[in-house]
């Protein structure tokens, strides 16, 4: 299969359009079309329907895009890693969760850079289930998430334990409540994807209680934004406690237990199976699992 027709069919899909996609590729129109069509030729399957909407995938069109965001994925991959091993360069391109990604791995990277000035380091911070994509794909090599994963192709190393709390920036009557009293609360959640949220539910589920007993009043994806809000008074949310320390502390905010209870967690270090580690990433996963790690 020709890669060249294959990212021309991608960013046409993703462009929507073949004259904004032969702009991004700086080709001509009727040069964008043939390679695509060419490609259809090679695979013999129509891919698209032109309209004066735009472009619009057929059944083999969805087939063939969602295998293109793999491949042109690990071509960039191998160009990258290839490029490295010429110039002997040291580069970790890690995939974090949130949680850890923006509150405790900046600490641990400052710490790390200190004595290990040769390695270049990016994170790419998501929700944990983007973080496993992004390693099947081999996007990154070395993920943190929230959560363990089931998956035969992952190895994961547990690095820290943490608590998810329900917590208030409003004057309580009470610390402690009933799963009754849980269900009158206005809650502010997580994303669909990420394992607060269904940790959350697992926990729901202790009490034979579900997400749509809860008053959700509305969802956000930033753990930060979610903070913010709590902070202002919106409404009351569950925030792991890795992330809410000097809030706590501060009495800024205020933990409710239910039931007596709290919601553990924990963060896992995960790695491909495949995967032959290079040294570097081998010390990083040493220093990441030790005490020296410094999380904020």
């Amino acid at each position: 299969m020709n890669l060249q027709y294959l990212k021309a069919f991608y960013v046409t899909v993703k462009a929507n359009s073949i004259s904004k996609a032969a702009k991004l590729l700086h080709l001509t129109q009727p040069g964008l079309s043939m390679q695509i069509q060419s490609l259809e030729k090679e695979l013999q399957v129509n891919l698209l329907n032109r309209s004066n909407k735009g472009v619009e995938l057929t059944e083999a069109g969805r087939v063939v895009f969602d295998y293109a965001n793999t491949i042109l994925s690990l071509q960039e991959n191998i160009e990258r890693d290839l490029e490295n091993l010429k110039t002997d360069k040291k580069y970790l391109h890690i995939g974090s969760c949130k949680i850890v990604g923006e509150y405790a791995l900046p600490c641990s990277i400052y710490i790390y850079k200190h004595d290990n000035k040769d390695v270049d380091i990016n994170v790419e911070i998501s929700n944990s289930s983007q973080v496993v994509e992004n390693l099947l794909d081999r996007t990154v090599n070395i993920g943190i998430i929230q959560g363990n994963v089931d998956n035969k192709k992952i190895v994961t190393e547990k690095i820290a334990s943490d608590r998810i709390l329900l917590v208030t920036s409003l004057p309580l009557m009470k610390t402690n409540i009933t799963t009754d009293e849980l269900r009158k609360l206005p809650i502010i959640f997580r994303e669909e994807g990420s394992e607060t949220r269904k940790a959350v539910i697992n926990f729901l589920n202790q009490y034979d209680m579900d997400i749509d007993d809860l008053n959700i009043i509305y969802e956000l994806n930033s753990m930060e934004a979610i903070k913010s809000s709590v902070l202002a008074g919106k409404g009351v949310s569950f925030i792991p406690e890795l992330t809410i320390k000097k809030e706590l502390k501060d009495g800024a905010l205020t933990k409710i237990d239910i039931e007596g209870n709290s919601i553990a967690c924990s963060y896992y270090i995960a790695y491909r199976k495949d995967h032959e580690l290079s040294v570097y990433e081998k010390d990083f996963i040493s220093f990441i699992k030790s005490s020296k790690r410094g999380f904020c």
